[in-house]
């Protein structure tokens, strides 16, 4: 998620197993360890576009890197701190501040390598949005209400209904799947593969993506609190397919690897741009969830296969998508 929400779950965690007089100063060391996962971000090469987000969320996410990330913070912290906190103290809050960091992301969309080097799958439970609100707010009041009164108590709470939260979304989750589901077989179809995921900043509107028959269907799925599920039926594209799409790319060049790492950082769903047939999108990812305008991708030159994909962004926020998007949120018509 965000580096806010990160550092407020890391101060909370911290502020869970401090003592009265320790109360602040845990604030900060767990909120520095819930944000210091997130340092992977400046892992980045001019002469490989694509080594970014290949390692976003990837070892430092890890549980089993969680006892040495947590040392790193204590460490550096230590010349700072070793007149007011013992060690051990230290590196309780800074274990406490970083175990989550990983688990929190596992629950988006984005995907974490979570179980590395066990495994390089990238774990992605699509429960909440990498930004949301109401679950960030809950964290902040905890943290705040823990940080002036120094007491654990108003943490523990916090983190208690930050869970409560994120079942409500495990639960959203599971209504818009079945919504999904219904409308594939309504449809005829039998999805080979079935993806859906929350929206921008809410647990309402649900993007649902799935394949069938070689094409990937997007569509919107909204799952109201006091009203009936409704569906906004989306567009569809064509799968990308490395032997038909880029037919004579050698398998061994530096092309043909980015190809492969970009599809598995997408989880597969990959398309080439309609418009831009050189460009390969993440179709799991859009400014509205029933269109398949990428908010990123690459861009090839078949003719280079041995220079790296180009990594671009292609987000839209004009204000007539974001009015849709409210719309589509609030359970509105929205007119071909």
């Amino acid at each position: 998620m965000d580096l806010l929400t990160q550092g407020l779950l890391g101060a909370a965690m911290a502020q869970s197993g401090a003592q009265q007089r320790e109360a602040r100063i845990a604030t900060g060391i767990g909120f520095l360890a819930g944000i210091a996962a997130d340092v992977d971000i400046l892992i980045q090469s001019e002469n490989d576009p694509l080594l970014n987000i290949e390692f976003h969320r990837h070892f430092t996410h890890s549980l089993f890197f969680v006892p040495l990330g947590a040392l790193i913070v204590a460490l550096l912290s230590w010349p700072l701190l070793r007149k007011r906190l013992s060690f051990g103290r230290l590196y309780l809050f800074a274990f406490l501040g970083y175990c989550l960091s990983g688990v929190l992301d596992a629950f988006t969309s984005y995907g974490t390598h979570l179980l590395w080097p066990l495994s390089d799958e990238r774990i992605a439970w699509n429960t909440i949005s990498v930004i949301d609100p109401v679950f960030t707010l809950i964290l902040l009041i905890a943290a705040i209400l823990a940080f002036k009164r120094y007491s654990y108590y108003a943490a523990r709470i916090g983190l208690l209904l930050a869970v409560a939260y994120m079942s409500f979304g495990w639960l959203q989750l599971q209504r818009a799947e079945i919504v999904a589901q219904s409308l594939i077989a309504e449809r005829g179809h039998r999805a080979e593969e079935l993806l859906v995921k929350s929206t921008l900043a809410n647990l309402v509107l649900w993007r649902s993506i799935y394949e069938y028959d070689g094409r990937l269907y997007v569509d919107a799925v909204r799952v109201g609190l006091f009203s009936e599920p409704r569906i906004y039926p989306g567009e569809s594209i064509e799968k990308f397919v490395l032997a038909r799409d880029m037919n004579g790319l050698p398998s061994s060049s530096v092309l043909a690897g980015d190809i492969a790492r970009f599809t598995q950082f997408s989880a597969g769903l990959v398309a080439i741009r309609p418009q831009q047939p050189n460009v390969l999108v993440d179709v799991r990812y859009s400014n509205l969830p029933t269109t398949v305008a990428p908010l990123w991708g690459i861009e090839m030159n078949p003719e280079q296969p041995d220079q790296h994909a180009k990594y671009t962004l292609y987000r839209d926020s004009s204000k007539q998508t974001r009015e849709k998007f409210i719309t589509l949120l609030l359970g509105g018509h929205i007119l071909d």
